[in-house]
């Protein structure tokens, strides 16, 4: 016996008269919209919304770094960082209050680094002081490569602001402890006693610092071939 239509099935021309009227219904809107809208509007193309950018911190401190050492701290603006990483600048002060703390940010990652290597191999123990400072010269060549564009912008201050001043300090402090295993290398005789503890000091960080102004990811030698290399020139010359 064949079944009934319940109320939820519908004929073939029933559908088609429902979907007709449909469409007729969304043209309708459509053309009521079109002709509501002023003619700049009509002709305008389509934005689309754009999000905002996967930005986080780390990756906007990097970032800025990059842009404060091609462009230079004084010369350039919150509107210039913004600009240059394609992001807003409220979405800069997501993560920092000023392009002050951004500098701050920058340059103490830097200074923790170096600072940290010297310290560490200051300390090493059962070792010359020579030995030291050696590995002291070395692992600030790699730490320098590794934060480039941090140590290149804590070479840059030049004590313009509070927050430049104590780059400055934590630049002395560093140049102390290197000095004080100078010192220690050339009253265990491991060192020359005709040159000064800060001529040969800066000598030493004179060419590690020059790297910066050379150096770039793209350079066809790792970074410990290029620690090495300066620490042989330092410590033994380039004589075969």
């Amino acid at each position: 016996m064949p079944e009934s239509p319940s109320p939820a099935q519908t004929s073939p021309d029933t559908a088609t008269t429902a979907n007709s009227a449909a469409e007729a219904d969304a043209q309708s809107s459509t053309a009521a919209s079109t002709s509501s809208a002023t003619p700049a509007e009509a002709s305008a193309p389509k934005r689309s919304r754009r999000g905002r950018p996967g930005y986080d911190r780390e990756t906007l401190i990097n970032k800025a770094t990059e842009v404060f050492v091609s462009r230079g701290y004084d010369g350039t603006s919150m509107d210039t960082v913004a600009r240059e990483l394609g992001i807003t600048k409220s979405a800069i002060y997501h993560h920092v209050t000023s392009k002050e703390e951004l500098l701050h940010l920058a340059i103490s990652r830097g200074v923790r680094a170096l600072d940290s290597a010297v310290e560490t191999e200051s300390l090493r123990e059962n070792v010359n002081a020579l030995e030291r400072l050696r590995l002291a010269v070395r692992a600030s060549v790699v730490i320098l490569i590794e934060y480039h564009h941090s140590v290149t912008l804590l070479l840059r201050v030049r004590g313009n602001s509070p927050l430049e001043r104590e780059a400055l300090e934590a630049r002395r402090n560093i140049d102390a402890k290197v000095r004080a295993l100078v010192e220690a290398a050339i009253t265990e005789g491991g060192l020359r006693s005709d040159f000064t503890p800060g001529l040969i000091t800066r000598l030493l960080f004179g060419m590690v610092n020059s790297i910066t102004e050379w150096y770039r990811p793209s350079y066809p030698v790792d970074p410990e071939t290029i620690a090495e290399a300066v620490t042989t020139m330092a410590f033994q010359g380039l004589e075969a």
